[in-house]
C-alpha cells in the first residue's frame, strides 16, 4: 500500500497533463512538504517523458564579452563592485564566435548560446550581432541563442529577422526579492525585455538562480511568470559563490532542494525545455544524474565565470543514466 505522500506523487502526472495544474499549496508541498524524493522525481519524469521522451538537449555557451559591467548584481563575478579575479575583455572577434559555433555543432550541441556582459547593447551592436546570426544560420544547422542584456522591440525585431532562434534574459528571482540582489536596474526592465522579444515572435529563454536567499513563494512566482510568458526554455541555475562576489555563500540549497526545484518547474511549465544549468555540478553533487528526470536539457563546457563538465563527460552522464542526446540537428 502506498503511503499518503507516494499516492499524491502518483497522481501528479495526470493532474498536470490534463491541464488542471497544481494549486499554490500543492506546489509548495513539492518544495517543502513530506513528499518522498524518488516518487516525486518519477512523477516529474512521466510529465517530461510525455513531452520530450528520453531526449536531452545539450547547449554550449560562448562567453563573447566578459566583465566591465556597470550593473551591481551581487551574485555576479562580472558586476560593478565585484572583486572576483576574472579575465575582462570586450566583444571578441566575430571569427572567434563563428569558430565557437563550428565547434559546438561538431561536438553535437543542440544549441549555441552567445553571451555578452553589460546592461544592454547599442543599436549598432545589435545590427552587428544580427549579421553574425545570419552567417551562423547559413553555415550551421544549429539553434542559436543570444543573451545581451536589456533590449527593446526594435532590437528584438532585427534579431528575429536575422533568424535568431531564442533570446535569453533571465528573471533570476521574484519581483519582491529583486531589489536585494540588484539596484541598478529593475525587475520590470527585465520583464519588458522578455515581452519585447516575445512580442516580435522570438522564442523566450528565461530562468532563475536558486540559492540566493529566496523563499519558496518566490520560486513559485518565477515559475508562474515564466508560464505566463510561455518561455520555451527555462534554465534553472544553482548559485555558486565566486570569491570576491558581494552576495557571499549560497543559502539553503541542498542537492535534494535543487532536485525539488527542477520538479516544480517541470510541473508548472510541463512542455517547456527545463535545463539543469549553471552550478548543477557543485550543488547537486552525487545526485546530478537525477536532474534528468525532470530536466530535458543540460549545459556543457564552461559557464560564464565558473567551470562545468566538458562535453564528453556531459554526454556520458546522459547515456549512463539511460537517456539519449537530442541532435545535433544535422545528424539524420
Amino acid at each position: 500500500m502506498m503511503v499518503q505522500g507516494e499516492a499524491f506523487c502518483a497522481g501528479l502526472p495526470e493532474k498536470v497533463l490534463s491541464g488542471e495544474g497544481l494549486s499554490h499549496q500543492e506546489a509548495l508541498r513539492v518544495l517543502d512538504g513530506d513528499l518522498p524524493l524518488l516518487p516525486l522525481l518519477q512523477a516529474a519524469f512521466r510529465v517530461r517523458e510525455h513531452h520530450f521522451g528520453r531526449g536531452v538537449r545539450v547547449h554550449i555557451l560562448k562567453n563573447a564579452q566578459n566583465g566591465y559591467c556597470p550593473e551591481d548584481c551581487t551574485y555576479c563575478a562580472q558586476a560593478a563592485g565585484s572583486a572576483a579575479p576574472i579575465e575582462r575583455y570586450g566583444l571578441v572577434e566575430e571569427t572567434e564566435l563563428e569558430e565557437g559555433a563550428a565547434k559546438a555543432w561538431e561536438a553535437g550541441a543542440y544549441r549555441y548560446c552567445m553571451v555578452l556582459s553589460g546592461r544592454g547593447p547599442s543599436l549598432d551592436r545589435v545590427r552587428r550581432m544580427a549579421d553574425l546570426v545570419r552567417r551562423l544560420k547559413a553555415r550551421f544547422p544549429i539553434q542559436v541563442c543570444l543573451s545581451a542584456g536589456l533590449i527593446d522591440r526594435e532590437m528584438a525585431l532585427l534579431l528575429r529577422e536575422a533568424g535568431l532562434d531564442r533570446y535569453n534574459h533571465n528573471l533570476n528571482t521574484a519581483e519582491g526579492h529583486y531589489g536585494r540582489i540588484c539596484t541598478t536596474h529593475t525587475y520590470a526592465q527585465r520583464l519588458s525585455t522578455l515581452e519585447a522579444a516575445k512580442g516580435v515572435g522570438l522564442e523566450v529563454c528565461s530562468g532563475l538562480i536558486v540559492g540566493m536567499g529566496e523563499s519558496s513563494d518566490d520560486l513559485l512566482e518565477v515559475a508562474d511568470t515564466l508560464r505566463r510568458l510561455q518561455a520555451r526554455s527555462i534554465p534553472v541555475n544553482f548559485y555558486v559563490h565566486v570569491a570576491g562576489n558581494r552576495l557571499g555563500a549560497q543559502q539553503g540549497l541542498t542537492p535534494e532542494r535543487g532536485l525539488r526545484v527542477l520538479c516544480l518547474f517541470r510541473f508548472l511549465n510541463p512542455d517547456a525545455e527545463i535545463r539543469a544549468a549553471g552550478g548543477r555540478e557543485a550543488n547537486l553533487r552525487g545526485l546530478e544524474s537525477l536532474a534528468l528526470y525532470p530536466a530535458n536539457s543540460l549545459f556543457a563546457e564552461g559557464y560564464l565565470n565558473t567551470a562545468g563538465h566538458g562535453i564528453e563527460r556531459t554526454l556520458k552522464l546522459i547515456t549512463d543514466a539511460g537517456f539519449q542526446v537530442d541532435g545535433p540537428l544535422h545528424a539524420d
